[in-house]
């Protein structure tokens, strides 16, 4: 993407008053939603230009990369976003975990019948395995 086509783009979108916009995370095979993180112009730019998804922890107050330290990466195949230019669709090949769980979705607890949770998916990994004991999740 040339840098006037990434200027067009970046200007339809509405980011928050703290400068944020959501962005879905999907897996362009499955269709499948792996997770939702929060972006900052910075990390946007990061992802269009590295092809690597980037994002803005809105609890530690750092931008990140995904799988800095898990290793866990997303390669991006497409950006879209949506008629109100308030939330991004961002779909990936995702390379292991997207969840820092260990799960390949963080979508993966669902309401049942009882009003309660259940887990839909087999755990890739546990975090110790991924980050060891007092590693940082991305």
């Amino acid at each position: 993407m040339s840098n006037s086509e990434s200027s067009d783009f970046v200007t339809q979108l509405k980011f928050n008053e703290d400068g944020l916009i959501p962005a879905i995370i999907q897996d362009q095979a499955t269709g499948r939603v792996l997770m939702m993180a929060w972006m900052n112009l910075d990390s946007l730019k990061s992802t269009i230009e590295t092809g690597k998804t980037h994002f803005w922890s809105r609890s530690r107050k750092k931008y990140w990369m995904k799988g800095e330290s898990s290793g866990h990466t997303q390669s991006v195949s497409q950006i879209s976003f949506d008629c109100d230019g308030d939330t991004l669709l961002i779909q990936v090949d995702q390379v292991g975990a997207a969840c820092h769980e260990g799960y390949r979705s963080c979508f993966f607890r669902s309401r049942n019948d009882s009003g309660g949770s259940t887990i839909t998916e087999a755990q890739l990994q546990s975090p110790e395995e991924i980050y060891g004991k007092l590693g940082q999740a991305t």
